[in-house]
């Protein structure tokens, strides 16, 4: 009995700092990974300031979107979307936007070409008036799309042309979009994971004003599961002489 008495002592306090070495190594990691999230916070913060900025000198709308992908087989796939576009937070609607196609991967996943057709009723306000006239626009376009990985950053290339019926007119147009994700709460991007999106698209004419406008977005998302994933960002689009701000609300859906 007194060698269990005389041991007890001396163990107590090694058991005693290892559970207070482990807690603490507990508390260190949680708050590595709360300065993690604060850094990657203060990125997006310094990324959509200058965004912002030009808010305040023009004016600011709401786009709500929905983008959804149907796999068909493992290189076939089917997109179609929704875009409800207002000049205003909602109910003054400046363009009504459906767009589907179909796509095929040239390899397992990935670079993916696609044929597709959109429908775009817009509600154009007449110079210096309140009333606006409707225009309509069919539109035919090929895309092709290719992904990349640099560490945690996921990258997207997209390039498009489009062939466009507005009314009594054709036009034809090339875009370029860029696209970036970086996972803030996990190292992937995967089910239960807020991340960053920023993305930059250029429009280029075919016709003698060549430059069309660029857009300029930084939100944050949020991916549920491998179903659905929700974005709430700012968008900036520039057109040379003027530019418009919007809100932009995105829902993306793959079944």
């Amino acid at each position: 009995m007194t060698g269990c008495r005389n041991t007890t002592p001396k163990c107590a306090p090694k058991r005693t700092i290892v559970k207070v070495f482990f807690s603490t190594l507990g508390i260190n990691a949680h708050l590595c990974r709360v300065k993690n999230i604060r850094l990657h916070l203060v990125a997006l913060i310094w990324i959509i300031s200058p965004v912002v900025a030009n808010a305040q000198s023009s004016d600011l709308g709401n786009w709500l979107m929905y983008f959804g992908n149907k796999q068909i087989n493992k290189n076939l796939n089917w997109h179609h979307e929704v875009q409800y576009r207002n000049y205003n937070a909602i109910g003054d609607m400046e363009q009504l936007l459906l767009r589907t196609g179909l796509g095929y991967n040239l390899t397992p996943s990935n670079n993916n070409i696609l044929l597709g057709y959109g429908f775009i009723q817009s509600e154009n306000y007449i110079s210096g008036q309140d009333e606006k006239i409707g225009v309509t626009e069919h539109r035919v376009y090929q895309q092709f799309i290719t992904k990349q990985k640099a560490g945690r950053v996921s990258l997207q290339h997209r390039y498009r042309l489009e062939e466009r019926w507005v009314q009594e007119d054709f036009k034809m147009r090339f875009r370029y979009f860029l696209s970036l994700n970086v996972p803030l709460n996990k190292s992937q991007l995967k089910d239960k994971t807020i991340y960053l999106s920023a993305y930059n698209e250029l429009f280029i004419n075919n016709q003698e004003t060549y430059f069309d406008r660029n857009r300029l977005y930084s939100g944050i998302g949020y991916k549920l599961n491998s179903t659905l994933k929700m974005e709430l960002g700012y968008m900036n689009q520039y057109f040379g002489t003027s530019s418009r701000d919007q809100i932009n609300m995105m829902a993306f859906v793959n079944f």
